[in-house]
């Protein structure tokens, strides 16, 4: 009886003392690792400790199972005192413990430290996205007698500079808005930020969206932010007057489709915070139902593959091979084929926005 149950010791002992010299092994891998690099102390101390105490586990009970196998298969008590050889393991232990206070708590400060870093690269990773769902939101207003569609793709820069807005102005009146900051960075999208809300303001001020850029202009440049300024193109849908009315701050063309044909809408003025005195003009279309307005930022124009650009007219040809499609399935077709033409690289931030009269 006594046989059987020191052998059943020794073979789970023996298994036990293979398992932990397998993790010693990899453990010293760890250990040659982080020594050969520069990785602070702490880190070189826990890789070491963990290796230390594997290796003690494995020959605890390679000595343990040592011990019962001769015990077990001898029948002169003297081989117990084989079972002595434990307090070598044992003994090691006692002189390792004066160092557990001090491991456990490098551990809980490494722990702290990467619990901060987690915490700080979360909100580096949050801080992006929140500015962009002010700059370039996912929900729009709902606006009876019009049909929205809208992407937006951030470049290579964490904040974005390109915005779009959608409103409604008046019970009659909606105005749609895109623009693009020079720059990335904070200070881009603290700008695109002024300008878009300040805009507002001023379109329910004055009904010329070319006097709203023209507040918009002397306001945004007494804030003298050096050599950043503005592309921005604005549209008001008046229902009731039948008509648009656009005025655009040195921004791409943007397209409508009216009459069934393209027609470019251009610059009417300089680009924003270049001077305060700058003047702006508005020009007026007769509105239909079924018109299609398309705005967007030079993101998506100047996509690029090598030498060549995406441009103007493959834009103006999206609307032309189908003008009857719905805002937002048009939008995501042009960033997808801009994003095929450049290969699947488009490093500047893309906003295109398309606003149909229902």
């Amino acid at each position: 009886m006594k046989t059987g149950i020191l052998l059943t010791l020794g073979v789970i002992c023996l298994a036990a003392a293979v398992v932990w010299g397998r993790s010693a092994r990899q453990r010293l891998k760890l250990v040659r690792r982080v020594e050969s690099e520069n990785v602070d102390t702490a880190a070189r101390t826990l890789a070491r400790s963990s290796f230390n105490k594997e290796v003690h586990a494995a020959v605890f009970y390679g000595l343990v199972a040592f011990g019962a196998f001769v015990t077990g298969l001898s029948d002169d008590h003297r081989f117990a005192a084989a079972f002595g050889l434990i307090a070598v393991p044992g003994v090691i232990s006692i002189a390792w413990a004066r160092n557990s206070a001090r491991e456990s708590r490098m551990f809980a400060q490494r722990l702290e430290i990467e619990r901060r870093a987690e915490e700080a690269l979360a909100q580096d990773e949050l801080a992006p996205k929140a500015w962009a769902s002010r700059l370039a939101p996912d929900d729009l207003p709902d606006l009876s007698g019009f049909e929205v569609g809208r992407v937006y793709q951030p470049g290579s820069g964490l904040m974005a500079g390109d915005f779009f807005d959608v409103f409604r102005v008046s019970p009659t009146r909606v105005a749609a808005v895109i623009g693009d900051v020079a720059g990335h960075g904070i200070e881009s999208s603290i700008t695109a930020f002024q300008a878009k809300y300040l805009l507002r303001v001023f379109l329910r001020g004055f009904r010329d969206p070319a006097q709203a850029l023209e507040e918009l202009n002397a306001q945004m440049s007494v804030l003298d932010r050096g050599e950043e300024f503005i592309s921005l193109c604005v549209i008001v849908f008046d229902t009731e007057a039948e008509a648009l009315r656009y005025a655009s701050a040195g921004h791409p063309a943007a397209f409508l489709w009216h009459e069934r044909e393209v027609r470019p809408l251009p610059s009417t003025g300089p680009l924003l915070m270049l001077s305060p005195d700058a003047r702006y003009f508005s020009r007026e279309v007769s509105l239909e139902i079924g018109d299609l307005a398309l705005l967007y930022t030079d993101g998506l124009a100047e996509a690029r593959n090598g030498d060549d650009f995406f441009g103007e007219d493959r834009i103006a040809q999206a609307i032309r091979r189908d003008p009857g499609v719905a805002p937002d399935v048009l939008c995501k077709a042009l960033l997808d084929a801009a994003r095929d033409f450049a290969e699947g690289t488009i490093n500047d931030d893309v906003a295109i926005l398309a606003v149909r009269r229902s």
